[in-house]
């Protein structure tokens, strides 16, 4: 019971969203709890906004959701809380995000040889943005410091390790542009 008790306090408190947290991911199914409850963990929640079961958020409090933007299930957004002005996720407005689509602020460290991955620490934290009105196609990839240019698509599947220009069709991995959208 005990358990019970702290993995309920836990869910309420935490930074996060996602099925991992079944106390505060029921509300998810409800347009009215599920607004409420984004609303109260994500540093910004636009209007028209949607936030979809499955999907997971670690360190809501900076990320930045702007108007009429859905995150669908299985998409994970994982920013950092360990710099106060990097580590964003900032969305802004009539983004469309593909199912299962992962964006990350940071990354494990990996030089020192004798020392294992799990041991040497991440790298600084970069903003990720994705610019009004692009499209990030299902199961795509955005590493960390990465713009994703207004208007652009970023092809499903892709790898986005560069900053995408504004009005560009990229895809592929590493994500290359493939045409420009005129």
């Amino acid at each position: 019971m005990i358990g019970f008790l702290n993995k309920r306090r836990f869910d309420k408190k935490a930074d996060r969203l996602g099925p991992d947290c079944p106390f505060t991911h029921w509300r998810l199914f409800f347009k009215k709890t599920s607004r409420k409850l984004c609303e109260k963990k994500f540093g910004h929640f636009g209007v028209g906004s949607e936030f979809r079961p499955y999907a997971f958020a670690i360190n809501c409090s900076k990320i930045s959701i702007g108007d009429k933007v859905v995150i669908r299930p299985g998409s994970m957004l994982f920013a950092d809380i360990r710099e106060p002005e990097k580590g964003k996720i900032i969305i802004e407005d009539h983004v469309l995000i593909g199912s299962g689509v992962h964006i990350y602020v940071s990354n494990h460290k990996y030089g020192a040889l004798n020392t294992m991955i799990m041991d040497q620490g991440h790298f600084n934290a970069e903003n990720t943005i994705l610019k009004k009105g692009c499209w990030v196609g299902a199961n795509a990839i955005l590493l960390p410091g990465v713009t994703i240019g207004h208007n652009s698509i970023v092809g499903a599947g892709s790898i986005v390790t560069k900053d995408v220009p504004d009005n560009v069709v990229v895809a592929g991995n590493p994500a290359k542009v493939l045409k420009v959208i005129s």
